[in-house]
């Protein structure tokens, strides 16, 4: 009986042309090599299965190729060749950082790569997982990466870049692998299917390159499996059941239930698929893909971005039109959050279930919240109006006897306003009317006729009179300022100050005064502080000094006199004998124990 090998290896590519997906790598790869350009070290990065290792391995066989072809390939002839397909070769060495990761490794390796190669032009060294190895083994590799000897060349493989160090990185050419795309691991194991005669629709293998997610190494591990599954006859509804995949159809029936709001439709269809073994999560997972594709479509540009079998492309594309933008991002947002708390929920079939309910009613959620958009919208106003301003009306003024009210007549075609005041009471009656009467004649007259030399003397008129009036009442403005009577008025500020717990009044009490003349006088403070407090005050402090001492012009002005200042006597402390000596003196006892028993101060 033949040993079995899984297909992964056993169609493991032997060139550079036979691998797949990696086209402008493997083609500046083979220019190297026929232009005899190759760099000292290389890095291959990129996800797992994509061929990392097997271009390394290609790589290493054909530079030691001993005929090798017009194109740079390998001839799998040579002595070199055929040693190297058996894994007898002395010249190529493949070492797992994975395993073997520390300083001593490294350091074994780096005495290796003194010795010359026996029966070739170079020494391959092929690092796999070359993250995995520990920052001291990597610090000890640095100088031979950087310059080894001609004969030597260094591939390293890697699946995470960013864990490599800057200065290894510096040191290689870097080359990034791409995931294999849906269309090329569809080509290919239909390519293996048929040279192993295995019957495989074009479904199916679309199912199997969709579920290896880009890797074509699990791809073909899936290949295997499921031809030992079904005797090598490959079928979408077999490969759905193997793979434990949840067939879209049920997403497309799930979708028109929701759009009918038929709730009690979608419950039992959620059970169905409940008792056919798939999980939440499961279900949660692959809808949100569902839904994510059915937005791909609504767009032609990103059509492309449609990842399904062919035999549905057409189905999402006719079950988009019917759905708005709008229903599936809402539809995104609650199963995202679904999914983001069915970990932590305890019932997760209720959990799932609460989500469908929710899904059910979407539509008539969204309708409500349009319709009361559309109703709370404001009135747009259709043209601008002026402003209505009321019109002003003319004042009349005539006088009437003392007993008769003030009578306002309003005349509804001219819009005049007549204002009748009583006769002379007393002088200051008098007096104010006649101020009334000149004023608003004034008005009236700036209003008629430009200002002339009779409006000012009118206006000098008005003057002398107040003037007058203000010496014959008795009134006087500028009365001298006496300095006691100045003194219990600032005290009087300092006091009002306090009772509004204004921090200000210690600097107005403890101010000095200084009388200049009967119009102004100083203050004088100790420190600048005071200072500042006070003429924070100072328009409130004038203000009351001028109503209280009668005097307008009164003015004052505020100095600093540092002899002013408080000269507190500084207490020094106690020394510990002072301290013994004047409790020894209060109680003659302490002393007397102190004595006895011979204690001594701890100074």
């Amino acid at each position: 009986m033949e040993k079995f090998i899984v297909s992964a290896r056993k169609y493991r590519p032997q060139t550079f042309d036979t691998v797949v997906g990696q086209s402008a790598i493997t083609t500046t790869l083979k220019n190297a090599v026929k232009n005899n350009q190759l760099a000292h070290a290389f890095l291959f990065c990129g996800p797992r299965g994509v061929g990392k290792t097997t271009c390394a391995r290609i790589l290493a066989k054909t530079i030691n190729c001993q005929n090798q072809q017009a194109d740079g390939e390998a001839c799998n002839t040579c002595h070199s060749c055929v040693s190297f397909n058996e894994g007898t070769s002395l010249n190529i060495h493949e070492l797992d950082a994975a395993s073997n990761n520390s300083v001593d490794d490294i350091r074994e390796l780096v005495n290796q790569v003194r010795f010359a190669p026996q029966g070739g032009k170079y020494k391959v060294y092929i690092v796999d997982e070359v993250h995995m190895l520990s920052a001291a083994a990597f610090n000890a590799f640095l100088k031979t990466l950087e310059e080894p000897p001609p004969y030597a060349i260094f591939i390293l493989a890697t699946t995470e870049k960013h864990k490599i160090l800057p200065t290894i990185l510096s040191r290689c050419q870097v080359f990034d692998f791409k995931r294999i795309t849906l269309n090329d691991t569809v080509e290919h194991l239909a390519e293996i299917c048929r040279q192993e005669e295995m019957k495989a629709d074009k479904t199916s293998l679309q199912l199997i390159a969709q579920k290896s997610e880009g890797c074509l190494r699990d791809a073909l591990s899936i290949l295997d499996k499921i031809s030992s599954f079904t005797n090598g006859e490959l079928t979408y509804t077999n490969t759905l059941e193997h793979l434990n995949i949840l067939d879209e159809d049920y997403y497309f029936k799930l979708m028109d239930i929701m759009l009918q709001q038929d709730l009690s439709g979608a419950l039992l269809l959620y059970n169905e698929i409940y008792n056919k073994g798939f999980e939440g999560d499961l279900v949660l997972d692959g809808f949100m893909e569902f839904i994510r594709n059915l937005l791909v479509c609504n767009d032609q540009k990103a059509a492309v971005l449609l990842d399904v079998v062919e035999s549905f492309k057409e189905k999402y594309k006719q079950t988009a039109k019917k759905i708005s933008p709008s229903f599936l991002i809402s539809a995104l947002n609650i199963l995202n959050e679904t999914e983001l708390h069915y970990k932590a929920a305890r019932n997760k079939r209720l959990h799932l279930e609460m989500a469908l309910i929710r899904l059910c009613y979407l539509q008539q959620a969204i309708t409500l919240v349009n319709e009361g958009e559309n109703n709370i919208k404001k009135k747009r106003v259709d043209e601008a109006r002026p402003v209505a301003f009321r019109k002003l009306v003319p004042v009349e003024i005539k006088p009437k006897s003392v007993g008769q009210a003030t009578q306002k007549t309003f005349a509804p075609s001219e819009a005049r306003l007549t204002i009748e005041i009583p006769k002379e009471e007393n002088d200051s009656i008098k007096y104010n009317r006649e101020i009334k009467e000149h004023s608003i004649n004034l008005v009236q007259e700036e209003e008629q006729k430009p200002v002339s030399k009779t409006s000012l003397g009118a206006l000098a008129k008005i003057r002398a009179q107040v003037k007058n009036n203000g010496k014959g009442n008795g009134l006087k403005l500028n009365e001298p300022v006496l300095y006691e009577k100045l003194v219990l008025v600032w005290k009087s500020i300092g006091c009002k100050l306090q009772e509004e717990k204004n921090p200000a009044y210690t600097s107005f009490e403890r101010a000095r005064l200084e009388l200049k003349d009967e119009k102004s006088f100083v203050v004088i403070t100790s420190n600048n502080l005071e200072q500042k407090f006070i003429e924070k005050e100072r328009n409130m402090a004038c203000i009351y000094l001028q109503q209280e001492l009668r005097n307008t012009a009164l003015k004052f002005t505020i100095e600093i006199d540092e002899t002013l200042q408080d000269h507190t006597l500084e207490v020094t402390p106690l020394s510990s004998s002072a301290q013994f000596a004047k409790i020894a003196a209060q109680y003659p006892l302490v002393k007397q124990l102190k004595d006895r028993l011979r204690l001594e101060l701890d100074y």
